[in-house]
């Protein structure tokens, strides 16, 4: 075998390698990895139940029905809404027309929550939120996005 071949088969053997880790590595996050999307973009998406997802939006104004341990509350960006059901207790700032992030499994009805965060003062909004409701056009500088709804 010449220095060539050697120095080929070197680096085919190592592409392998690297190709079997990398698939493995891919097999082990794939139930870990989760999106974030606003609700404009779970409804252009058409994504199908049982789809883990993170969602980001204002709490609409109105929505929340609370029965017994069960919450029930729509998150909106200002275009479209998408309602989401969780059992537990809420982030203590968790309020009508502020942020929320709730991840969770898409079903029939809406989100299925398992997570809700909530903003933890009155200035911070979560990044995926903010990004979402520039998409979606509804971003304001400085201004109260859950009156408008």
């Amino acid at each position: 075998m010449t220095r060539k071949k050697k120095r080929a088969t070197l680096i085919i053997a190592a592409m392998a390698v690297l190709g079997t880790a990398l698939g493995l590595v891919l097999y082990a996050l794939r139930d870990n990895i989760v999106f974030f999307y606003g609700p404009s973009e779970i409804v252009a998406k058409d994504l199908p139940p049982g789809t883990r997802v993170r969602i980001g939006g204002l709490v609409k104004k109105g929505s929340v029905v609370h029965e017994g341990q069960d919450v029930r509350f729509d998150v909106t960006d200002g275009k479209h809404e998408i309602a989401v059901t969780y059992d537990g207790a809420l982030p203590d700032l968790f309020r009508e027309g502020q942020g929320v992030v709730a991840e969770g499994v898409l079903a029939a009805g809406g989100l299925d929550a398992s997570e809700v965060l909530a903003k933890h003062d009155e200035r911070y909004m979560p990044k995926e939120v903010v990004d979402a409701l520039k998409k979606s056009g509804r971003w304001q500088e400085n201004a109260d996005m859950g009156s408008s709804q």
